[in-house]
């Protein structure tokens, strides 16, 4: 018996070697990611993204810089310094995915969340928005008024940037010097005589960097300029028309050392009350203009305290979980049901039903919102005109209420229809025929088996449904407004979620607060986590038992 040959020519080797008898370990290394070779492309985007960081970061220091917060500044430095570290070198692969997601859950999520939170503890809101220095500045040039002997200018309205929507800004001319100055309600500030040009008695035509205003865009903006205050060291410019302008004295003066604000010409005092970060005159008058401060837990017992607000907002919270739930479990059941239609092998032309029961998951939902509003109108709705009744459905309580559920029930059954599709056909037919075998009914088949299953996979959906509808602003504010309203309190309607309550407290009255709407936002944020805790320790239990 002959044996195979051996030798550089031969077709056969020792198991493991490479022809020349090395190991092909040691003969040629194997490549690892960090060793793989860097395209022009892949090094143009890191050095675009690379200086991308580095211009924002450069923006974001000169803020820092100014208001003098070195802590952020620091900060701000080692996290640049630690994303060129970390895409400059070929090591930590793992965080070079994780990184940016994480700062984009950061900057989108963690601190939206505590900022409202921080919010939620101070007055922050209109008259409440800077510190007390601000709003003794506001005062002071808020009650300016022209007196005997006061300067007056010649004046031309202007903007930075467009005439209709940019800041607007005085350019005056002194008279007795020809000095043209710009100002704003930083002050006033002298412009070069050589980039403005300045008509035949003084206003200003043309200054360069900004718009100036014709008569007509002017007038269309007459109550801004007349709110525009130009503070100056000893009073403040204010506006006298489109093309005149004063230099008024303020009536209203800060004294420290009563640590008050008195009126000159009425002698009328207001002392500064720190912890409500306002001036209060001895009667409880309060000055407009205030100042930011922590007010501690006072926007949250004002909920439960305030008679005005805890009873109203009882029953909105209970209104809430029934529009939540019958929202949520309606269109769940509505949708499963076509699914389950639409399933069974007997159905002929479900290509066709599907495309049509999908058509409102597919159009605008708050132009669909706007059109059922109109519908339900109680002189030409086409409700009443299709079905020959009369009814002011957004004029009694739980007719409104039906309205509005009717409307999600519309607008959120293709959804549902579209997951349970999906849900059905993931569960096999083995199953429901074994128990067809066993004796069971469709309607046991159904519930001990597809219901079960369908729950499982569909309960991360239902939960995230009634978060949605629990905050479903649009759904009642483009359709009810939260209409309709008790006589006694035009502020909470029937159909007014905790979400639209809120929006009408902190912003439908007296002013935007900020601070109150942040409270109640945490309320509704506590109560939807709960549930949604208590929902997911439910499901989690419901699949170890169908596991």
């Amino acid at each position: 018996m002959s044996t195979p040959l051996s030798g550089p020519g031969s077709a056969t080797q020792a198991p493991g070697r490479e022809p020349d008898g090395s190991h092909p370990a040691r003969s040629r290394p194997s490549r690892t990611r960090d060793d793989a070779p860097i395209t022009l492309t892949g090094l143009a985007g890191k050095v675009l993204l690379l200086g991308l960081t580095a211009g924002v970061a450069v923006w974001a220091a000169f803020p820092l810089v100014a208001a003098g917060m070195w802590a952020g500044l620091a900060l701000l430095a080692a996290s640049t310094a630690g994303l060129f570290y970390l895409y400059l070198t070929r090591r930590h692969i793992p965080a070079k995915y994780l990184v940016p997601g994480t700062l984009f859950l950061i900057a989108f999520q963690v601190f939206p969340v505590l900022y409202t939170a921080s919010t939620a503890f101070t007055n922050f809101g209109d008259g409440h928005r800077g510190s007390k220095d601000d709003a003794i500045v506001a005062i002071a040039s808020s009650s300016v008024t022209q007196v005997p002997g006061s300067a007056e200018y010649a004046l031309s309205i202007a903007t930075k940037g467009d005439p209709a929507t940019g800041a607007l800004v005085f350019l005056v001319t002194d008279p007795g010097t020809g000095t043209v100055s710009v100002g704003d309600t930083d002050g006033l500030r002298r412009l070069d005589p050589a980039d403005v040009t300045v008509a035949t008695g003084g206003r200003v035509t043309a200054a360069d960097g900004y718009t100036v205003l014709t008569v007509g865009q002017a007038s269309s903006r007459s109550k801004e300029i007349t709110d525009l205050v130009v503070p100056t060291p000893g009073g403040a410019v204010r506006s006298s028309g489109l093309s005149r302008a004063y230099e008024g004295k303020a009536v209203r003066a800060y004294e420290a050392g009563c640590d008050c604000v008195r009126d000159a010409e009425t002698g009328r005092t207001w002392t500064a009350d720190d912890e409500a970060g306002a001036f209060v005159a001895a009667d409880g008058e309060r000055l407009a203009q205030g100042w930011k401060v922590n007010v501690g837990l006072t926007n949250f017992t004002r909920v439960l305290t305030d008679e005005n607000i805890s009873g109203p907002f009882l029953g909105s919270l209970i209104w809430n979980f029934a529009f939540a739930i019958g929202s949520t479990g309606g269109t769940f059941l509505l949708g499963m049901l076509i699914a389950l239609v639409l399933h069974s092998p007997r159905m002929r032309g479900t290509n066709l039903y599907r495309v049509v029961l999908v058509l409102p998951y597919a159009m605008p939902s708050f132009a669909m919102l706007l059109a059922w509003r109109d519908m339900f109108n109680a002189d030409f709705g086409l409700i009443n005109n299709l079905f020959g009744v009369n009814v002011d459905w957004f004029g009694q309580a739980w007719t409104a209420r039906f309205a509005v559920i009717l409307v999600q029930l519309w607008l959120g059954y293709p959804y549902m229809f579209l997951v349970a599709t999906g849900a059905l056909q993931a569960i096999p037919r083995e199953l429901t025929e074994a128990t067809a075998v066993d004796g069971a009914s469709p309607w046991q088949s159904f519930r001990a088996v597809t219901l079960p299953l369908l729950l499982v996979a569909l309960s991360p959906l239902l939960i995230s449904s009634f978060a949605f509808n629990f905050n479903n602003f649009n759904a009642i504010y483009l359709t009810t407004e939260g209409a309709p309203f008790p006589a006694d309190n035009p502020a909470n309607g029937a159909t007014d979620l905790l979400i639209t309550y809120t929006y009408r407290l902190a912003f439908g009255g007296q002013g935007a607060q900020f601070g109150f709407a942040a409270a109640i936002s945490l309320f509704i944020f506590a109560i939807v986590a709960v549930v949604s805790a208590i929902s997911f320790r439910r499901t989690r239990k419901q699949e170890e038992v169908y596991a």
